[in-house]
């Protein structure tokens, strides 16, 4: 029991960076409840938020899932009653890219994070990214091909979906490896294309084109990003979760295409 959509001005500084970046986030908050207990003190989650940010406007956090552990261990403080706590966060971030055209220009993603607390003292937290992407079905690309009408130089046309993937990853203690930057280039890598703000016509062109010649399923946009995740952390340990979500928007059906998985890296090496 808790509460949602509490947003607030987070400065986030990660090591190693001279200035923090503003960040507008949006935090749930929530807490257990034992038999014996009606009901939450719902407003000791805002006073807490109040106390944290509003009183040190001026502090920064490391990053988003140190913020949500902090949270979520101090919530256990002030529900004395709760055995259990999770916060979950989400804030817009712009990232620089290279278009097409060679210029560069900033685009947008989400950052995502969330933290668990047991009064035990047990506490884990997950840093993760949505990104945006285009994916390109094969099946009618395969349809297509088979009428024979294209030659082998010619890519067979398909339908396009607009993709939407959220990409996650457990922080074990004070692991610092994990940077959301690598993770949006993760996801996206794995899209049949990356999309752009500002594309001229040619580009458009192109990047349709290269999008054809590698068209995917949803459920191969989560096996990529999965793949690409046990390459870039070898060291983490086999007990972190990864969890991978990825939506692609049906141009063609009223429907849309879903895949998912949550699993550790452990059973990913085997």
């Amino acid at each position: 029991m808790g509460v949602t959509g509490v947003k607030k001005l987070v400065n986030i500084k990660r090591p190693g960076k001279k200035t923090a970046i503003p960040l507008v986030v949006k935090m749930d908050l929530f807490v257990d409840l034992p038999a014996t207990q009606k009901g939450s003190h719902m407003s000791r989650n805002l006073e807490l938020v109040s106390e944290i940010i509003d009183e040190n406007l001026k502090k920064s956090v490391p990053d988003l899932e140190t913020f949500c552990a902090h949270i979520a261990k101090l919530l256990l403080k002030k529900h004395d009653y709760a055995s259990f706590s999770e916060v979950k966060a989400e804030a817009e971030y712009f990232l620089e890219r290279n278009y097409p055209s060679g210029k560069k220009g900033l685009e947008p993603y989400i950052l995502v994070a969330e933290a668990r607390a047991k009064n035990s003292g047990e506490i884990k937290k997950l840093i993760g990214i949505r990104a945006i992407g285009m994916t390109a079905c094969p099946c009618a690309r395969e349809v297509i091909k088979a009428i024979g009408k294209y030659k082998e130089k010619y890519i067979p046309p398909t339908h396009n979906q607009r993709n939407i993937t959220t990409l996650m990853i457990e922080v074990p203690g004070e692991d610092r490896s994990v940077d959301a930057n690598n993770l949006i280039d993760i996801a996206e890598e794995s899209f049949s294309s990356p999309t752009f703000s500002i594309l001229k016509r040619d580009e458009e062109g192109k990047l349709v084109f290269d999008a054809h010649k590698n068209p995917k399923f949803v459920e191969d946009v989560v096996r990529d990003i999965l793949s690409r995740i046990l390459k870039k952390y070898k060291n983490l340990p086999d007990d972190v979760i990864v969890v991978v979500r990825s939506e692609s928007e049906e141009s063609i059906h009223k429907h849309n295409a879903f895949a998912e998985r949550v699993t550790t890296l452990g059973e990913l090496r085997k």
